[in-house]
């Protein structure tokens, strides 16, 4: 029971539910960003580059049944698409940081006398008295 009850301190970590519950907003959030990047910017750079679709660019070496198909296009069209994607979570995280509320530093207290100080007044008062 020992191993069970360990592994449930450590999925009941503040720590492991934040990774999960980012893992499930990623997720929802790339398909986002996959739409934003195949149904509106890619059509808008399709037709500045003529219609050109980079996912069909190839190269092929060789001829007949045995040639190979380099789909550089594909590899372009991806690193496009992570372009894309890391500056759109770029760009939400630093919305989400600007939205965050700066805790304004608590003022400091006024500064007393030090332990010396006081003893010394102590002191210069039963001399007085």
């Amino acid at each position: 029971m020992g191993f069970i009850k360990e592994f449930k301190e450590f999925a009941m970590k503040g720590n492991v539910m934040d990774m999960a519950v980012g893992v499930i907003i990623g997720g929802a959030f790339g398909k986002i960003v996959s739409s934003l990047v195949d149904d509106v910017l890619m059509p808008c750079i399709g037709m500045i580059t003529g219609n050109v679709n980079l996912a069909d660019l190839a190269f092929k070496i060789g001829e007949g049944e045995e040639a190979a198909v380099l789909k550089y296009g594909m590899f372009l069209q991806n690193i496009l698409d992570f372009l894309i994607i890391a500056f759109c979570i770029f760009c939400m995280i630093k919305a989400m940081n600007k939205l965050k509320k700066e805790e304004p530093a608590a003022p400091e207290a006024p500064a007393g006398p030090t332990q010396e100080e006081l003893l010394a007044e102590i002191r210069d008062l039963l001399k007085q008295k």
